[in-house]
């Protein structure tokens, strides 16, 4: 069975070299997004050259499996543009390499217009939690980081097309 059934698939874009979510980042982790209800997910299979001791995860790579997912979360359910200001990791149970796991984001708390809760979870391939964050993110609309020019006008246009989806 296809664990991705019943999800729907979140449009990404092709043309920036993110390490979480770029298909065209070849050291990257390349994560595809999903939404079902208020959660958003991806799965993902942390790559040999991450790894920590032997064949585990190095806890870089899970926090930012982590970060990315939470990330996705405010873009697809908020319908905002974040920046992290603190995440906390809890790592639970090793987390392997050249096994796919899930990663979810959920809004834990939307505070104000600015700022909101958002938590993550890894879970391996029986469904075990392996780690877990909470992050405390900035929001912004597409137009402040324009006005602050922490992006070109392009840039703001494709991400635009993410939030008409």
């Amino acid at each position: 069975m296809n664990p991705k059934t019943g999800f729907k698939r979140l449009p990404n874009l092709e043309n920036h070299k993110c390490f979480g979510c770029s298909p065209s980042n070849p050291s990257g982790l390349q994560m595809e997004f999903y939404n079902q209800g208020e959660s958003v997910f991806s799965w993902v299979t942390v790559p040999d050259h991450l790894c920590g001791w032997h064949n585990l995860a190095h806890g870089g790579a899970i926090s930012a499996i982590l970060d990315e997912i939470m990330g996705r979360t405010a873009v697809y359910i908020l319908n905002k543009l974040i920046m992290t200001k603190t995440m906390t990791v809890d790592f639970l149970k090793p987390v392997l390499i050249g096994k796919e796991m899930k990663a979810e984001g959920r809004v834990f708390e939307h505070k104000n217009d600015r700022e909101a809760l958002i938590e993550g979870f890894i879970y391996d391939d029986k469904e075990k939690l392996c780690a877990k964050a909470m992050g405390n993110f900035a929001l912004f609309t597409p137009d402040v980081l324009l006005e602050k020019g922490i992006m070109d006008r392009d840039l703001i246009n494709d991400l635009k097309r993410l939030f008409s989806t």
